[in-house]
């Protein structure tokens, strides 16, 4: 078993939910980020989800593109973004981490180092999980077996629009968990209809047997709470980027601790 899929099994036997926090690597700081995962593991995170900046990030909204580009500036690719993951595995050898990204990067990583060097480095990392946003599933079985060949889960997007046939297509090649995108939009955008994803979510279960985590407007403990009570896992991405986008250094880490332990108590009450 991979350590999500481990961390997700004991979350379930305890009847808990996994809280996953999404934060753009070297953002606002290029050395702040091994820093900040501990802090957030410290605040009750089960999973990371690390960002892999890129300039043309079609997912994301403003708050996260801002933060991309920031990291860009700052010298931040995906050879760095690896670095940090294997500083953060220095303290802390079970908290899974996910790049969550978009396949650029990951090609030109490739052209440099050579065919299967993602998948090696990233396994030799640290690396648990890979979410490529502009990955199709239908075009993904020899990099998910490539993945898998080094420890590593290959997660996909489902979206309110999602047809039963690209549940079908996402079942057979996802591993550890899959990400529904609670809105119709970008990252950061739209009020979050809590009713719709609780319609939605049994409709996914048909046809995917791993984990479901949902994100994309979740911003408070109250509304990550909601969500915890159909979901196997909650993603909380722009918000953290806002509260620490205008901090100093020294205050960088404390705040997402802060932010994240009363959306854990809420998970947990």
């Amino acid at each position: 078993m991979s350590r999500i899929a481990d961390t997700f099994a004991e979350l379930q036997s305890k009847g808990r939910k996994a809280l996953i926090p999404y934060v753009t690597a070297g953002f606002p700081f290029v050395d702040i980020t091994p820093a900040l995962m501990h802090g957030m593991v410290e605040a009750g995170a089960d999973v990371i989800e690390l960002g892999v900046p890129f300039s043309d990030p079609m997912a994301d909204g403003p708050v996260i593109q801002k933060a991309g580009e920031k990291a860009l500036a700052l010298g931040v690719g995906l050879a760095q973004v690896l670095e940090m993951v294997r500083s953060f595995r220095l303290r802390n050898s079970t908290t899974p981490v996910v790049l969550m990204g978009y396949a650029n990067p990951v090609e030109r990583y490739e052209q440099r180092h050579g065919k299967g060097a993602f998948a090696r480095d990233a396994g030799e990392a640290g690396v648990d999980g890979v979410l490529i946003v502009d990955y199709p599933p239908e075009e993904c079985e020899q990099f998910a077996a490539d993945l898998r060949g080094h420890g590593i889960d290959l997660i996909f997007l489902l979206a309110p629009t999602s047809t039963a046939e690209r549940m079908q297509q996402v079942a057979r090649v996802a591993s550890g968990y899959v990400y529904y995108v609670s809105l119709k939009g970008v990252t950061g955008s739209g009020a979050l209809d809590t009713a719709a994803v609780e319609a939605m979510l049994p409709r996914i279960r048909e046809h995917v047997k791993v984990p479901v985590g949902v994100g994309f407007g979740i911003r408070d403990a109250a509304t990550a709470q909601a969500i915890g009570r159909v979901a196997d896992a909650v993603v909380i991405g722009s918000r953290i980027i806002q509260l620490i986008e205008d901090q100093p250094h020294e205050k960088v880490v404390g705040i997402t601790v802060d932010f994240l332990r009363g959306v854990r108590k809420a998970l947990d009450a």
